[in-house]
């Protein structure tokens, strides 16, 4: 397998599984070449599955590294591998407690805020002094700078992870705001097409339709005041020009008939790049839109929708789709498989886009209850047909 198929999310999450599989070698080497009489074996057995228990809390708790779930509900598996770590220690009689306590260190910044993460890292830290203390022989005081030298480590590890963690949220939201930036420039792209269709069926209709009609007259005059073979060649040029004026017209009917903005494009654009979220988009075969400014409203609630889901839903998937309703409307419907809330408080996003979809005749409805998502509906009402 090659290194690029590994992210840097799994790359951490290895090299911490590396570290504590290093962390057992000399345990394991001690433990099978101590005579059969060195030490209580109960004691081998304690440390045997504080190890195990350690290396499948952390396994668990680095499954969804990095995803945006309430950091409240890894502190259970953080304290069992604080309290196996520690246990290790206790009944191994090594120090190497201290090196489980850095892998902690380097993972918590991906587990949790910043002021929340720094305070475990503290904590962890001195929870070792017990064990420096009795365990190993130091004395309270000797365990109080021991913990110092290894809250330095931490301190070192926590931070360089963290620096990491924020690297990557600036690429992500990067990347989603490149895919807003796309979709608005497609979006703007089909606006100037539709507006440059609508100048030259315009042009056609009334400078060259005017002149042909001029001239369909002028050759109808001619018709009358010429005869023989000339009148001949005067009616086939009459002919002739209102053939072409039957073609012009017709070209500028196609070019005003075609003149609604395509959102597929946009809306796909939109979807793309979106981290850590699977986004399902279901679209008719080709979504326009005639009216502009609902083209813009309707990108602009899905962007909203999009950036929610992201910052606050903790969903892996987002389920997005658009349509024309019989009522003569445009309905876009959305809902995730996130942790959803109790009591909605509706912030400047949500607001904002109540308020779009208002100054057109719009309406937003919101579904949402704790740990059943969250779902809204938007409508805009269409122009009369022209």
């Amino acid at each position: 397998m090659r290194l690029s198929s590994f992210n840097h999310i799994q790359m951490l999450r290895y090299a911490g599984l590396f570290t504590y599989v290093c962390v057992g070698i000399p345990l394991l080497w001690e433990s099978m070449h101590a005579p059969e009489d060195a030490g209580d074996p109960s004691e081998r057995a304690w440390w045997l599955s504080s190890y195990l228990i350690f290396g499948f809390a952390y396994w668990i708790v680095t499954r969804d590294l990095g995803a945006r779930k309430p950091w409240q509900l890894r502190i259970p598996l953080l304290l069992v591998m604080n309290a196996t770590a520690i246990g290790i220690g206790y009944f191994s009689h090594s120090g190497l407690s201290g090196i489980l306590m850095l892998v902690i260190a380097g993972v918590t910044p991906w587990l949790m805020p910043f002021w929340p993460g720094l305070v475990w890292v503290v904590v962890q830290s001195f929870s070792l002094a017990p064990v420096t203390a009795i365990v190993l022989g130091y004395g309270w005081f000797g365990a109080f700078f021991q913990s110092s030298l290894y809250m330095g480590f931490s301190a070192f590890t926590y931070i360089t992870s963290l620096v990491a963690r924020q690297q990557t949220d600036s690429r992500e939201e990067q990347r989603r705001l490149n895919s807003e930036l796309r979709a608005t420039r497609t979006l703007l792209t089909e606006s100037s097409r539709i507006a440059e269709r609508m100048r030259i069926s315009r042009e056609l209709h009334d400078l060259v339709g005017h002149h042909l009609t001029a001239l369909s007259l002028n050759l109808e005059v001619a018709s009358h005041l010429v005869s023989g073979g000339a009148q001949k060649h005067v009616r086939q040029a009459q002919s002739v020009a209102k053939l072409l004026l039957s073609d012009v017209r017709e070209v500028v009917s196609q070019l005003r008939d075609d003149d609604a903005i395509d959102l597929t494009e946009a809306l796909r654009t939109l979807v793309e790049g979106v981290p850590g979220l699977t986004i399902h988009l279901d679209l008719p075969p080709r979504f326009s839109v005639d009216d502009p400014r609902r083209a813009q409203v309707l990108l602009r609630c899905a962007q909203e929708i999009i950036t929610n889901t992201v910052r606050h839903a903790a969903a892996r998937n987002l389920w997005l789709s658009c349509e024309r309703t019989e009522a003569n409307e445009l309905a876009i419907h959305a809902h995730d498989d996130g942790r959803g809330v109790g009591d909605l408080r509706q912030g400047n996003g949500l607001t904002g886009m109540r308020e779009r979809l208002a100054q057109i005749g719009g309406r937003l409805n919101i579904t949402t209850a704790r740990d059943q998502g969250f779902a809204l509906d938007a409508w805009l009402p269409l122009e009369a047909s022209r």
